[in-house]
């Protein structure tokens, strides 16, 4: 069941056609509320399930049942969080589903309630353009690569923080712990950390010392282990989901799986400026009288967005044609922060089309 656009001539954007029924859902852990609207959003009916298999199966009867007609779309809050399960069953029944934001502020002058919620999410879908339909995200080797980055990101964040803690109370230790704690935690260095053994006469302090100083060196080096076997993970999902991705200069198995992530499917991003305000790569006008400028966007998937960043930093390092890019671009008096603007936006360009497999574009 899709949304039906209507024809238009010229250049008019398209405009949502109506729809027989428009459903919204309001998610939570044990529970959801859904409300059924009209195609003009007149209230038809409304239901609260337990969410679990018996409650998935209940709203597709209820949806039969009660939809007037064919035309029937389904936006859901947190379609990636409690909502996941009910998404899923709907759309293995050949339902279509959208998500939907939670309701702003300004939106819950009425109140605060779970059936109020599903009315709003009902009637986000009614003003939902037909070409800016928000997708779900898809399952299988991305949401596996989704799983492994924020693995990923744990086992980073607990190594630094790990070399911290051990840097620190080697510094506060004996001079010979002082000499292990300026040298750079190579595995070199953690093996010796590893090894080294109590000395006769060791105060309590020394040697609780000496085994916590063991203790961290073995989980650091069990992170390094476990951070190389992760990439490799990620290497080979990216390279069956997306087999050119990775020979982009500086797109490595992080940000190449990051990208995907992110992009999810084909159809998600309409184009590739809306992957680029997804990204916090779109230009955002700050112009006023004579100065003629954008600024940088703040919203949008940061972590994306941090992807392009890491990307773009090692063009900006080591690709003769962003170096000559920024030697162009500041003699037209761009500073350095509205280059990488400009550089992640290409980025961005570059990484949709070769998610969304599109050949590049020629010049001429």
């Amino acid at each position: 069941m899709s949304i039906v656009a209507e024809t238009l001539d010229g250049n008019e954007q398209q405009r949502p056609a109506l729809l027989d029924a428009a459903v919204g859902g309001d998610t939570h852990r044990d529970t959801h509320s859904l409300e059924m609207v009209s195609g003009i959003g007149a209230v038809l009916s409304t239901i609260t399930i337990d969410n679990d298999a018996d409650g998935y199966a209940a709203v597709i009867e209820w949806m039969l049942e009660h939809a007037p007609g064919p035309r029937v779309v389904i936006g859901l809050e947190g379609t990636r969080s409690y909502g996941v399960g009910l998404s899923r069953a709907l759309q293995a029944a050949g339902f279509e589903v959208v998500e939907v934001p939670q309701p702003r502020r300004a939106d819950r002058r009425a109140g605060k309630s779970d059936p109020l919620d599903a009315h709003l999410a009902a009637l986000a879908v009614l003003q939902m353009p037909v070409d800016r339909k928000v997708l779900p995200r898809s399952d299988g080797d991305r949401e596996a690569m989704r799983i492994l980055l924020g693995a990923r990101k744990d086992l980073s964040t607990g190594r630094t923080a790990q070399i911290n803690r051990l840097r620190a109370m080697l510094l506060t230790g004996e001079d010979t712990d002082r000499a292990l704690g300026k040298g750079p935690m190579s595995k070199a260095q953690l093996d010796l950390i590893a090894r080294r053994r109590g000395l006769r006469g060791e105060t309590t302090e020394q040697a609780v010392r000496r085994a916590e100083a063991r203790r961290l060196a073995l989980a650091i080096r069990a992170a390094d282990v476990a951070l190389v076997a992760t990439d490799k993970q990620l290497r080979d999902l990216v390279n069956a989901t997306a087999p050119t991705l990775l020979d982009g200069l500086g797109i490595g198995p992080v940000s190449g799986a990051q990208a995907i992530v992110s992009f999810s499917h084909p159809g998600r991003c309409r184009n590739e400026a809306a992957f680029a305000a997804l990204a916090g790569a779109s230009p955002i006008p700050a112009s006023s009288g004579r100065t003629h400028r954008h600024r940088l966007n703040r919203g949008g998937d940061r972590q994306l967005n941090r992807a392009l960043h890491t990307i773009m930093l090692t063009r900006w390092r080591s690709c003769d044609r962003t170096a000559a890019y920024i030697t162009r671009r500041q003699q037209q008096g761009l500073t350095d922060r509205e280059i990488r603007r400009c550089l992640k936006r290409y980025i961005a360009r570059e990484l949709f089309r070769a998610l969304n497999h599109e050949p590049p574009k020629t010049q001429g």
